[in-house]
């Protein structure tokens, strides 16, 4: 079988915003609610891991509260930039734009768009990205990377090709490496 490198992907544990449903504006820096906080130290993740976090305030609070307090700080796992979304919940954008929204966030997802929401990301930025991140990787180990909801979706879908998940704020996708070739072996909820 070779080298085997297993990557535990980390959304970052709930904040004010994430209970409004709205999308971040990329200036945002929410910390974690006081439930965030509880739910971070609940994490149980091998602390002998190399450790990366989206540079977000809200990532690197889980990251320390789940035993990582010197996680890297990484650009590529910051959340996707929303442009003309940010601040919104989906029923506003619906309500101003129509069908706009759902085309946006669809180009937003696809990791050969050149297109996404205004202002925005495009899907094919966001996904190389993550992408370039994913080469840096080591060939074999253990590595735990704290994130959004949307790179951790991009890179499902970049790494075992999954187009839909339900990942709320806590949940650990667990995948694993082999020649080139990558699995999912656990997908949990928050506990």
């Amino acid at each position: 079988m070779g080298a085997v490198l297993t990557l535990h992907l980390v959304r970052h544990a709930p904040t004010a915003p994430n209970g409004e449903r709205r999308y971040p504006h990329a200036h945002e820096d929410a910390p974690l609610s006081p439930a965030g906080e509880a739910l971070a130290r609940t994490l149980h993740l091998p602390l002998a891991a190399l450790a990366f976090t989206s540079p977000a305030r809200r990532a690197r609070q889980t990251a320390a509260l789940a035993g990582f307090p010197g996680a890297l700080p990484t650009p590529a796992l910051a959340e996707a930039t929303f442009g003309v979304m940010a601040g919104h919940t989906w029923a506003q954008l619906e309500a101003a734009h129509g069908e706009a929204p759902r085309r946006w966030t669809d180009a937003l997802a696809d990791p050969h768009s050149p297109g996404g929401p205004p202002g925005g990301e495009t899907g094919a930025a966001f996904h190389a990205r993550l992408a370039a991140w994913l080469t840096t990787l080591p060939p074999a180990g253990e590595a735990v990377a704290f994130t959004h909801a949307g790179p951790l979706w991009g890179l499902l879908r970049l790494t075992v090709g999954l187009r839909a998940a339900a990942a709320p704020p806590g949940t650990v996708a667990t995948l694993q490496r082999s020649g080139g070739d990558w699995w999912l072996t656990r997908l949990l909820p928050p506990p």
